[in-house]
């Protein structure tokens, strides 16, 4: 690597900051732990392995408590005077917000998972749990690596870490054709978008002679006239890997079909966790990486972001209410739509005087987003327990039978929609919104307007239906603690939330680079 080889570097060798790995650290470590441990339980004592990962999680939450009295940096270059060059690894404020919100949403989905897991035994389609652990955390783990990388090649691996296992974890259902279906559909199409991203980052390799994205930056400010066609494709392509991980049309093909065929809560990890690493790599590689180049990035992310909340719209709002799952495809075009909101600040950074801003408003908008959809998906779990087809139409009367359940999924439905009491969800529209008009990007804001009236149908639509008079009479059961403790967890964030939402957007957008 050039930037290896420059006479400026005096050595390769590197210090390690432990502190300032330690989160995606305790992950991985955890799942060994598991995978291992997994080996020598017996099937009744195999439930503890759950919990091992809850604790692991939370433990690993927990490390981002140290690193917030400031920046730090490990896996340096130095130079001769022993000045840090170029880093690979940097904890910063961007970083640990991104990192907060992977871990608590693998937190939930852990929880989400233990009654899931429970449920599924002794039945055909038994989940094997130390494999299911196993996957979930090494998952988790390498979503938690992805905001901190700071070169290309730390990025990919970091992206495939995320990535490899979630395929598993999609097809894990064992003897369920619907499953693995999905699983291959998700597989087919995620190496496909890692390829041509791979090639875009030779390209931009060839252009800069570096991977480290501050270093990237500079080069790209002067390239030789002859490569500059080549350093747009490379940029251009970059970013498609990512895009593909947001569920961005026209990379969205995989979403219905793999949430459907998927246990439920791999489906919500998918939802939101997926997303916050293809939307974290986006902002690296365009804010960080290529600001020079933002006449590409900016209308290719702009035009990216309004196909795709039209076409997921407008998918949720063809959606059947009593076709089989139609709950979770319309949970799944929904997620299409909100990347294409959280796809507007970073297309406005392209032209915004201050990119930090506009950046802050898509890390807002995913906080409120993320703990609201998988509230969502925790209500959509406790309904499953007893209409496993999960159609809309199934949660007609969950007023009656379940009313808290029914007012916290109407919460979450509000909030996705924009609607009080949903404040959260309003206030994170407005500030996307706000984001585009500032930036002079009218259009953007005017199509972005047209969707969220678009959005309100279904939304409402679905709403409604949990108070309208149940079809027969409504099973109930006695609901699990750790699904329990998902849905009044995300129900207490996001009425928190809701009550303070500036809180959000100041520490969404403080200091993020």
């Amino acid at each position: 690597m050039t930037a290896v080889a420059a006479p400026s570097v005096a050595s390769l060798v590197q210090s390690v900051d432990w502190l300032a790995i330690a989160p995606p650290t305790i992950a991985a470590v955890v799942a060994l732990v598991v995978l291992v441990a997994d080996l020598f339980l017996g099937e009744r004592r195999k439930a503890l392995l759950g919990w091992v990962s809850v604790a692991g999680l939370a433990a690993a939450a927990l490390a981002l408590l140290p690193l917030l009295d400031g920046d730090r940096s490990t896996f340096c270059l130095q130079t001769l005077k022993g000045e840090q060059a170029a880093c690979s690894y940097t904890a910063d404020h961007f970083t640990l917000v991104i990192q907060f919100l992977v871990l608590a949403g693998a937190l939930l989905t852990a929880l989400l998972s233990v009654t899931g897991i429970k449920d599924a035994k002794n039945t055909p389609r038994e989940l094997p749990e130390g494999e299911f652990w196993f996957l979930l955390l090494s998952s988790a783990a390498g979503a938690a690596l992805l905001p901190a990388s700071r070169d290309l090649a730390t990025l990919v691996v970091a992206l495939e870490v995320a990535s490899l296992p979630a395929f598993a974890l999609v097809g894990i259902k064992r003897d369920d054709r619907r499953s693995s279906e999905a699983a291959l559909k998700f597989f087919l199409s995620s190496v496909t978008a890692t390829a041509v991203t791979l090639l875009g980052v030779s390209f931009v390799y060839a252009t800069t002679g570096t991977l480290h994205l501050t270093r990237i930056a500079t080069a790209l400010t002067h390239v030789d006239g002859q490569f500059h066609t080549l350093a747009q494709a490379g940029v251009a392509l970059t970013l498609v890997g990512f895009a593909f991980k947001t569920a961005a049309v026209p990379f969205h093909f995989w979403v219905p079909d793999t949430y459907v065929g998927a246990p439920l809560p791999v489906a919500a990890y998918l939802s939101v966790i997926g997303k916050a690493v293809g939307f974290s790599g986006i902002i690296l590689v365009t804010v960080v990486a290529f600001p020079s180049y933002a006449d590409v990035w900016g209308p290719a992310l702009a035009a990216l972001a309004a196909l795709t909340m039209t076409v997921g719209n407008v998918a949720a709002l063809r959606q059947q209410a009593t076709r089989a799952y139609s709950a979770v495809r319309l949970l799944a075009w929904s997620s299409v739509g909100q990347a294409g909101y959280l796809l507007v600040p970073i297309a406005a950074a392209a032209y915004s005087k201050d990119a930090d801003k506009a950046i802050g408003s898509t890390v807002a908008y995913a906080l409120m987003y993320a703990a609201v959809n998988l509230g969502a998906f925790a209500v959509a779990a406790l309904v499953a327990r007893t209409k496993p087809l999960n159609r809309i139409s199934d949660y007609r009367g969950l007023y009656r039978s379940r009313p808290l359940a029914a007012l916290v999924l109407g919460f979450f439905l509000l909030c996705l929609a924009g609607l009080p009491p949903g404040i959260i969800g309003l206030f994170a529209k407005v500030t996307v919104f706000s984001a585009a008009v500032d930036a002079g990007l009218g259009w953007l804001a005017v199509v972005m307007a047209v969707n969220v009236v678009i959005a309100l149908y279904y939304y409402l639509q679905w709403t409604a239906t949990l108070f309208r008079p149940a079809e027969g009479e409504q099973a109930v059961q006695r609901i699990p603690a750790p699904l329990t403790a998902a849905i009044g967890l995300t129900a207490v964030i996001g009425v928190a939330l809701s009550g303070a939402p500036q809180m959000v957007l100041r520490f969404a957008s403080t200091g993020l680079f």
